[in-house]
């Protein structure tokens, strides 16, 4: 029986901050087309500069981490989507700082993971990357 969050419909809207967005686009990519995508390597490297490679090992690290310790399927939108899924709205939740219920929510694994820290980072890069450029204020 397919559960609440089983759904492919974007329930909620992109992010509001463009760092934000710029890191779930490059999940999207890295999860669709795979760790060595080349568009999300592209992205990486406009956004981050010569700092790209950690950008992008954050981000390969958790979509592994992601699949690894997940008991379910994690659903996804295609990159250009103009919502998030459920899915992706807890995966936002964790790069922002959320903690055991919100990972569990999303895998359906009650184990402690290494998916949390790798998105912990991964939000604190983002935010360093924003500052850098400006984005945020």
């Amino acid at each position: 029986m397919p559960k609440s969050n089983d759904s492919t419909v974007l329930d909620l809207p992109l992010p509001a901050r463009r760092h934000e967005t710029l890191g779930l686009v490059m999940i999207r990519r890295l999860a669709g087309h795979g760790l060595s995508d080349a568009r999300a390597t592209m992205l990486a490297l406009d956004a981050a500069g010569p700092r790209f490679r950690k950008l992008l090992l954050l981000t390969r690290t958790l979509v592994t981490e992601l699949a690894r310790s997940s008991r379910r399927k994690i659903y996804l939108a295609p990159c250009c989507a103009a919502g998030m899924t459920r899915d992706e709205g807890l995966i936002m939740s964790l790069i922002g700082g959320a903690g055991l219920d919100v990972s569990e929510a999303l895998t359906d694994n009650t184990q402690p993971n290494t998916a949390i820290a790798s998105a912990h980072a991964l939000g604190e890069e983002l935010s360093e990357i924003a500052l850098a450029r400006g984005w945020r204020r």
